[in-house]
């Protein structure tokens, strides 16, 4: 496509061959090594779910009984299919032996080869062709009432009750929202473990559980029967529990997940090597889904100048891009994150925001794009803050961006009541629609601040990329390249549940995922 900003091109194919090969080699790792979450996805979509008599989640109670054991390096799926074909057992039953201490999955003679990948297989095609058809039901529903234009409309919700949650997410959604966050309760991505059923309790937002997931699905489809168009859910498959919380999104047709490859290191002090190997199996659910993933690069901002750091906002768009693809997952998919934070204080900061927008946009030209809103300087003055988010929203209808997650007025004073949000769904409605086509319209002055601020930027980048390649991801994150912040490869949580696989370890799921993705 013809740059209006004048972009290089050839920056950019620097920038993507780099990042590809920077992506590649952190694969090689991931290929190589599954970790405690992987395994227990894998239990999940083989159909066990519940909890024991202590409330531990089954998949963590089969999981570790057989790390415990010595026997996950193998992979769960063999140990389960092994003792469906001795025992006859479904893996609900199987799990539930375990959870009783009636099986020991490591224990159970061996049976044939052949027999178990055959009980294995049999299991996940199941799954996979029930998460299809909830693809399918998404896309056909959406051909039949419709759902709204881009960039969506996209709010949060949090009150901690799920049931009220649905409540306030109904009523969004007839105030004009296109998409639904159920944001996560305050520190629930440090849980190795995911929540079961129903909650009613949560400090800055709701449990991430697959009843949640549930109950919020159908209270969005009752209302998008009401108004007439498909509204989408978002959580986030993030933390610890990152693909367990995408195949559950998966089941339960969520439409959206925050799913980034580095967010989770960087802002939640997650093992690297864990958070690379978790990342890339929630990518393939997620791609094969349908579900639009939204990384986290807007976070950069919020502890990083948008001046002086915008670049590495750039470089993780690329790098982010890449580890996508290796999963599977499409651009179409990708709604790649950026933010609107620039000091309101900065003269001409209006321009150079723009500029970052313009730019991602055609960098990224077939992604939704995911543009966040002005956080880090709204303060307590609402009137201030709505011409705050007015400019933002502005932006986002010129250049065409996918996912707008809206700015609330009183962002820093409190959870925002049913009325902020509906005030910025009709300030987000009116900028759109009387600006609809005014990137057409416009051209951007040559050699101007506009042009010469995102040249710089993509230079900038590129520049930063090709060093990370010199010098391997997990330096540059030990060095805190992104955002400022510096983690070691070998500190954070959950480093333990990291496992290397053996030479016969199957994961069915990635192949027949992947294969029916292409």
């Amino acid at each position: 496509m013809e740059s209006k900003l004048n972009l290089d091109f050839d920056l950019i194919k620097r920038a993507r061959g780099a990042s590809k090969k920077i992506a590649l080699d952190v694969q090689d790792f991931i290929d190589l090594h599954t970790t405690v979450t992987v395994e227990r996805t894998i239990v999940r979509l083989i159909g066990i779910d519940g909890v024991d008599e202590i409330d531990t989640p089954l998949p963590n109670v089969v999981v570790e009984d057989v790390k415990e054991n010595g026997g996950i390096e193998r992979g769960i799926a063999f140990w389960l299919g092994n003792a469906a074909v001795y025992t006859s057992k479904t893996p609900q039953e199987i799990a539930e032996a375990v959870a009783s201490g009636e099986i020991n999955l490591t224990q159970i003679p061996m049976q044939d080869k052949e027999a178990i990948k055959a009980k294995i297989d049999e299991w996940a095609i199941n799954s996979v062709e029930k998460i299809r058809n909830k693809r399918l039901e998404r896309e056909n529903t959406i051909e039949r009432i419709g759902e709204g234009e881009k960039p969506y409309i996209y709010v949060i919700v949090a009150t901690g009750n799920v049931y009220e949650d649905a409540i306030q997410a109904q009523a969004a959604a007839r105030q004009g929202a296109d998409i639904i966050a159920v944001i996560r309760s305050t520190a629930q991505s440090l849980l190795d473990y995911v929540p079961y059923g129903a909650t009613t309790e949560g400090f800055g937002g709701t449990y991430a559980t697959q009843e949640n997931f549930r109950i919020v699905r159908k209270a969005l489809d009752e209302v998008g029967e009401e108004v007439g168009r498909y509204i989408r859910l978002c959580n986030y498959c993030s933390g610890l529990c990152m693909p367990e919380i995408a195949a559950m999104g998966a089941i339960e047709r969520l439409d959206v997940m925050l799913n980034d490859a580095l967010y989770g290191i960087l802002f939640r002090d997650i093992n690297m090597q864990r958070t690379f190997i978790d990342q890339y199996f929630s990518r393939v659910i997620n791609g094969f889904a349908g579900i639009i993933i939204n990384t986290g690069e807007d976070n950069y901002l919020t502890t990083a100048d948008a001046v002086e750091e915008a670049h590495t906002v750039l470089a993780s768009q690329f790098i982010n891009e890449q580890f996508a693809l290796f999963a599977g997952l499409p651009e179409e998919q990708m709604a790649l994150g950026h933010a609107f934070e620039m000091n309101p204080k900065e003269e001409n900061g209006f321009l150079w925001e723009l500029a970052q927008a313009q730019m991602a946009r055609e960098i990224f030209y077939i992604s939704p794009l995911k543009y966040m809103p002005p956080t880090k300087f709204i303060t307590g003055d609402i009137f201030k803050g709505h011409v705050q988010n007015a400019l933002f929203n502005l932006i986002s209808i010129w250049t065409n961006q996918g996912i707008q997650l809206l700015g609330m007025l009183t962002e820093a004073i409190h959870t925002p009541h049913l009325h902020d949000r509906a005030l910025m769904i009709e300030n987000a409605k009116y900028v759109f629609n009387n600006c609809k086509d005014l990137g057409d319209e416009i051209e951007f002055k040559k050699d101007g601040i506009i042009q010469k601020r995102a040249q710089k930027v993509l230079k900038e980048a590129t520049e930063l990329i090709e060093e990370i390649e010199r010098n391997g991801m997990y330096n540059t994150i030990e060095q805190g390249k992104f955002g400022g912040v510096k983690r070691l490869r070998t500190g954070g949580k959950g480093l333990r549940g990291v496992i290397k696989k053996d030479d016969e370890y199957y994961n069915p799921f990635i192949i027949l995922m992947l294969r029916r993705n292409a």
